[in-house]
Formats: C-alpha cells, sequence, structure tokens
C-alpha cells in the first residue's frame, strides 16, 4: 500500500513582542503523520504517543481537518488515512496542534504527488489549528511550513514574510510538567490594549526585526520584551520571573513564554552560552515549579515541514 510520511517541527511563537505575528522553528522535535489512500473520505488508522487523549475522529482531530480541506481545495475525491505519532508534550505551548496539521498536509500533498504551493499548505493546516487552538493564527503553522523566523503581516490574504537568522542564533526551550490550554491563555488577555503599552510593543517589534536583519544580538535581547500578553499570562506560571532572570544571569539574550505556554524560551548567542541557560532554566522551572522537565538546545531551523519517507507498496 502506496504511502507518505511527512515530520513537521515544534515552533516558538510570539517570540515575546511578535504576539500571533512572530514564530521561528526548531530543529526538534516534532510530529510525525503518515498518508495512504483510502477509499473514502479522511480517517484516522492510529495516534501514537497522546495517551489516548486526542480524537480519533478525523472531524475533530488537527490532522484530519487540514487533511479534509487540502482534498477539497485540491478537487480530489479521493480517501487518506492517516497515522499519527505525536513527538510534542500536549498544551506546551510549541505548536503541537500546528504540527500535526501540517505534517498532515505535507504528507497528503506528496501522496498525491499534488505539489500545492506553500501558502495553500499553510491555508489547509490553518483549518486544522482552528479547531486545535479555537482560532487561526499562523505564528505556530507558517514557522511550521517553512522553517526560519518569520513574520506574518496578514492572515488573511495570507503575507508571510521570512526574516533572516544571525548566524549562531540558538533557542533554549523548557517544557515544565505543566499544561495550560490555549484557550484558557488567550481569555486572560481580553479585547483592549492600553495605548502604551501598545507603543511599547511595537517599538520592541521593529527592534527585533532590525536586530535580526543585522545580526545585532544586543539590540535582539533589548527587544525581546512583551509588554501585552506576558504581563496578563505570567500567573499561569509559577515564578516565571524568577526563572527568565536565571536565563538572563546565565547569558541569555532575552526568554518568554513561548505561545500560550507552559514553554518557556531563550534566545542566546551560541550553542555554549544555551547549554548554560539551559541548566540554569532548568534548575529555576525544578524550584518554582518542580517535576521533570523537557529541555530543548536548537538553532532555529532554516527548513520546516518535510517527507522523511514514502513506501511505494
Amino acid at each position: 500500500m502506496r504511502s507518505t510520511t511527512a515530520f513537521a517541527p515544534a515552533t516558538v511563537s510570539n517570540v515575546g513582542c511578535g504576539f500571533d505575528v512572530l514564530g521561528f522553528a526548531l530543529d526538534g522535535p516534532g510530529d510525525e503523520v503518515t498518508a495512504r489512500l483510502a477509499p473514502r473520505d479522511v480517517t484516522i488508522d492510529d495516534i501514537q504517543n497522546d495517551a489516548g487523549r486526542l480524537p480519533r475522529e478525523a472531524a475533530r482531530n488537527t490532522a484530519g481537518v487540514a487533511a479534509q480541506a487540502l482534498l477539497r481545495a485540491l478537487g480530489d475525491a479521493r480517501g487518506v488515512a492517516l497515522s499519527i505519532r505525536k513527538g510534542l508534550p500536549l498544551a506546551s505551548g510549541l505548536g503541537g496542534s500546528a504540527a500535526s496539521a501540517v505534517a498532515a498536509v505535507v504528507a497528503v500533498d506528496a501522496l498525491l504527488e499534488a505539489r500545492a504551493p506553500r501558502d495553500l499548505l499553510i491555508a489547509c493546516a490553518l483549518e486544522g489549528e482552528r479547531l486545535g487552538a479555537g482560532s487561526a493564527h499562523p505564528d505556530n503553522v507558517a514557522p511550521s511550513v517553512c522553517g526560519g523566523f518569520v513574520l506574518v503581516r496578514h492572515p488573511s490574504p495570507l503575507d508571510i514574510i521570512e526574516l533572516p537568522i544571525p548566524p549562531g542564533l540558538t533557542s533554549v526551550v523548557v517544557h515544565p510538567e505543566l499544561e495550560i490550554v490555549t484557550a484558557h491563555a488567550r481569555a486572560l488577555l481580553g479585547e483592549t490594549v492600553p495605548l502604551a503599552d501598545a507603543i511599547r510593543q511595537w517599538a520592541n517589534m521593529g527592534a527585533l526585526v532590525d536586530g535580526l536583519h543585522r545580526s545585532d544580538f544586543a539590540q535582539i535581547g533589548r527587544a525581546l520584551e512583551d509588554a501585552i500578553a506576558e504581563p496578563r499570562r505570567a500567573p499561569l506560571i509559577p515564578g516565571l520571573a524568577a526563572i527568565k532572570q536565571a536565563a538572563a544571569d546565565a547569558g541569555a539574550l532575552g526568554a518568554g513564554i513561548s505561545g500560550s505556554g507552559p514553554s518557556l524560551f531563550a534566545l542566546c548567542r551560541g550553542r555554549e552560552i544555551a547549554d548554560l541557560v539551559a541548566e540554569a532554566m532548568t534548575a529555576a522551572v525544578a524550584r518554582h515549579i518542580g517535576g521533570a522537565s523537557q529541555v530543548y538546545v536548537s538553532s532555529i531551523a532554516p527548513a520546516g515541514a518535510r517527507v522523511v519517507s514514502a513506501c511505494a507498496s
């Protein structure tokens, strides 16, 4: 039976001042989806590493919804069966729902030899993300598809800007033994923002993009400040300020909440510093949150989702 397997990487979204518009891809971990032709419709054959928590009904699963959206967009009446292997923790703030949706559309596209354009893959994966996160925000989906560091100027019509990655820029992500539901984290934000906070956020956003273009690490560090979302979400993560301070003391350019949390990220200049920062953040998380943490030290992945295997029979 012909099948294709695709991998989609974890992503860090918001990136401090870039709420809902900035994101970058990690080298790993990520989710894998295998797609094979089936008699009709989209079905989910199997899900691994989710402890039975994710829906097996395609219409209620992010990967299933994304695959169906792609088939519909392509006008293809064939059926597809999906098998999902979760490499990302659930409700982690690492773009898990986006990774499953992205891996699904990349696998189905390759299976059908459709060669769909990038923006169509993103748009279809967003339909899955809408189900998983309660709303469609491309700051996880776009970097998972494209790789690198991206700016979502506009979600519809889609306008994605790929930003330069300064040589040596390295990410640390610490995922504590804690879960935060995205919808709950978004509900804390409200609908309005004080003008002074908005001005501060705009200034940081401009400085961060400029710093990436000029490989100005000091400026990148100064700009990694969230004046809007993080202050409202801080109560969800015990000891957040102390964990961020531990990262800074170990040499991080800056740190913050990855997506809606609870994962925390830091950006560093070089792997050597990143390893020290990872150690310091892990120790601080153990003190303030407890439990066992998962730690990922990664360069900003230049490539996004990709086909990792194909079987003709």
